[in-house]
C-alpha cells in the first residue's frame, strides 16, 4: 500500500528534489518510511533552525528549492527564524511538517506537541501555509508550492499533514508532477516605454538585487550596451565580473554613492526592494531619486512600494532583461561618464576605509583569490560587514550572508553546509564570528557526520564586537557584549574536526592552498588581533 507520506516522497522526486533536511521525531517517522528506498539524500542537523539554514544555503547555491521535514510544535517554532531569513531574502524552501490528528486540532486537550494554531504562527514567514485534509489534496498543493518557486517571488511554503492523514492510502492518486507555468514577462507596452527611456538617457544607472541573481549575462549585456554603472546588493554580488569597469563597490548607502545616483538621468532597479539595509545602512534617510525610476520585479507589491516608479515592469528578471535588450537596440556613444564615475566613486569609497577595514578586506580578498571560485557564506560578523562595502564575488550566488535584511545570528555555518551539499565541487567557506558560532556550533558535527568539506573560518574577537562598537559610538556603556568564548580547539576536537590557528596572512594563504578537495569540515580560528593593525 502506498501511503500519503510515501506519495509525498515520490512527488518530491518528480519535481527534482535531491536533499531533505530533518530530525526524525515520533510525529514524522511515517515520512521516513517513504524516504528509505528513494533517491533523496537525508541530512540530520542538530536543531531545526539549522535544518532551515541548511535548506536556505542549499537553495541559494543551487537555485533549486530545498525541503525540510519538521515535527509539529517545537520543531516548527525552532525553524521559524530560518524561515524568516528565507522569506526576507526570497529563498525557496518547502517545509513539510506534521500536525495533530484532525479531530484533535484546536481542541486544547494537551496532546503531544500541540499548538493552538500552528498555521497562524507560521503565516508571517511563508508564501502560504496549508493543512492537508486528505491525500487527494497533496498533488495540487505541492504543484502550487513549486509554481511559486518557479515563476513568482520565491519564499518558503509550509504544508502540514495531520497524523491521521499521513498514513492514509494514496495508491490511486496521480504521482506525476504537474507541468509548471513559465516565468512571467512584463507587459509589452511597459517594456517599450522603459526601453525608450533608457535608450534616450545620457547617464543611466542600474541597481540590481537578489531578484536578478539568475540573470548575470543579460544584466552585463544591458549595462555594457547602455554604458550604465551597476550597483549590486549583497544578494546580487557576482552578477558582473570582478573589476568590471561598470561595477560599483557597495556604495549605495554612502554620501558619494548617493551623489552618483543624483547624477543619473534614469535609474533601472531590477529585483531589489531598495530596502534600508542595502541602501540606507548609515541612516541617511530613504532614497530620493531625482531621475525617473524604472522598476523590474516579479512581485507587483514591490513595483508599487514606497519608491514610486515612473514605469513598472512586473515580471521575471531574466525575461524582463531579455526583452529590454531586444527593445533597446544599438545605443549612441555616451562618452566616458559611466566608467569615469565608477572609478571615481570606488576610489572615494576605498580611500575612506580605516586601517581596520582595509585589513578585513585583505582577508576577504585572500579567501577569494587563494581558493578557486569559492562560495563564501557569512554570519553577522565584522569581516562580513566589511564585505558589504568592498567584496566582489567571483560569480553569482557566491556571496550571501545574514548581516543585512532579516539579520539573524547563527546563519553562516549551517547555510554553508547546505551550499556545500549543493555544490560539492566548489570550495565553500563559512565566515563566522565567535559570537555567532555559539548560536549554531552543534551543526559542525552534523557536517562531519555528512562528510561535508566546509572550511569554517572563525573570526575570534572575544565579543559581539559590532554591537560593542555601536554602543560605544552612542556613549552607552558596553554591557553584555564582551563574552567568554569557548575553547574552540577543544570544540573542534570533540566534534572530530581538524583545527588550525594561523597567525598571519601568509600562513593562512599556505593553509588554504592545502585544503583543496577536503571531504570533511575544518575549523580555521583567526584571532582578530593577529590580523588587524595595532
Amino acid at each position: 500500500m502506498t501511503t500519503c507520506a510515501q506519495l509525498l516522497v515520490q512527488l518530491l522526486e518528480g519535481y527534482g528534489v535531491e536533499t531533505v533536511f530533518g530530525i526524525p521525531g515520533v510525529h514524522t517517522v511515517e515520512l521516513y518510511r517513504g524516504l528509505h528506498n528513494s533517491s533523496l539524500r537525508h541530512v540530520s542537523p542538530r536543531h531545526e533552525q539549522g535544518a532551515g539554514f541548511m535548506a536556505d544555503g542549499y537553495a541559494r547555491a543551487s537555485g533549486k528549492p530545498a525541503v525540510c521535514f519538521i515535527i509539529t510544535g517545537p520543531g516548527m517554532t525552532n525553524i521559524l527564524t530560518a524561515m524568516g531569513q528565507a522569506y526576507a531574502d526570497s529563498v525557496p524552501m518547502l517545509v513539510i511538517s506534521t500536525t495533530n490528528r484532525r479531530d484533535q486540532l484546536r481542541m486544547g486537550h494537551g496532546h503531544l506537541h500541540e499548538l493552538p494554531d500552528q498555521r497562524a504562527m507560521i503565516g508571517g514567514v511563508c508564501a502560504f501555509s496549508h493543512t492537508l485534509q486528505s491525500p487527494a489534496q497533496l498533488p495540487e498543493v505541492l504543484a502550487r508550492a513549486f509554481a511559486i518557486f518557479n515563476c513568482a517571488r520565491p519564499r518558503p511554503v509550509h504544508i502540514e499533514i495531520p497524523l491521521d492523514v499521513l498514513d492514509m492510502p494514496a495508491a490511486d492518486l496521480d504521482r506525476l508532477p504537474r507541468t509548471l507555468p513559465g516565468a512571467p514577462v512584463p507587459a509589452p507596452a511597459a517594456l517599450l516605454a522603459a526601453a525608450k527611456l533608457l535608450s534616450g538617457a545620457k547617464r543611466p544607472l542600474i541597481l540590481a538585487g537578489g531578484g536578478a541573481r539568475n540573470s548575470a549575462q543579460l544584466l552585463q549585456q544591458l549595462a555594457e550596451r547602455l554604458q550604465a554603472p551597476v550597483a549590486l546588493t549583497i544578494n546580487a554580488r557576482g552578477l558582473l565580473p570582478l573589476a568590471h569597469p561598470l561595477l560599483l563597490d557597495g556604495v549605495q548607502s554612502s554620501e558619494h554613492g548617493r551623489a552618483l545616483f543624483d547624477e543619473a538621468d534614469v535609474v533601472l532597479a531590477v529585483g531589489t526592494e531598495l530596502g534600508e539595509t542595502d541602501y540606507d545602512f548609515f541612516g541617511r534617510g530613504a532614497l530620493q531619486f531625482k531621475a525617473p525610476l524604472i522598476r523590474l520585479d516579479i512581485d507587483p507589491m514591490q513595483v508599487m512600494s514606497a519608491q514610486r516608479a515612473q514605469i513598472a515592469l512586473v515580471g521575471d528578471a531574466v525575461e524582463g532583461l531579455r526583452a529590454l535588450l531586444a527593445q533597446a537596440g544599438p545605443q549612441p556613444a555616451r562618452g566616458s561618464w559611466a566608467v569615469d564615475s565608477v572609478a571615481r566613486v570606488n576610489n572615494c569609497e576605498r580611500s575612506g576605509w580605516t586601517a581596520k577595514q582595509r585589513s578585513m578586506q585583505e582577508l576577504l580578498d585572500l579567501l577569494r583569490d587563494t581558493l578557486k571560485e569559492p562560495i563564501i557564506v557569512g554570519d553577522s560578523t565584522q569581516p562580513v560587514y566589511q564585505g558589504s562595502f568592498g567584496y566582489q564575488a567571483p560569480a553569482a550566488n557566491s556571496w550571501f550572508n545574514a548581516s543585512t535584511g532579516y539579520g539573524t545570528l547563527g546563519y553562516g555555518l549551517p547555510a554553508a553546509i547546505g551550499a556545500k551539499l549543493a555544490c560539492p565541487e566548489r570550495p565553500v567557506v563559512a565566515l563566522v564570528g565567535d559570537g555567532g558560532m555559539q548560536f549554531s556550533c552543534a551543526e559542525l558535527i552534523a557536517a562531519r557526520e555528512a562528510g561535508v568539506g566546509v572550511i569554517l573560518v572563525l573570526w575570534n574577537n572575544h565579543s559581539y564586537a559590532e554591537i560593542r562598537d555601536y554602543m560605544v559610538a552612542r556613549e552607552i556603556p558596553p554591557l553584555g557584549v564582551d563574552i567568554l568564548p569557548p575553547d574552540f580547539q577543544a570544540m573542534a576536537c570533540s566534534f572530530h574536526v581538524d583545527h588550525y590557528a594561523p597567525t598571519s596572512t601568509q600562513s593562512l594563504r599556505a593553509l588554504l592552498a592545502d585544503l583543496v578537495g577536503i571531504t570533511a569540515p575544518v575549523m580555521i580560528e583567526l584571532v582578530a588581533s593577529s590580523f588587524l593593525p595595532h
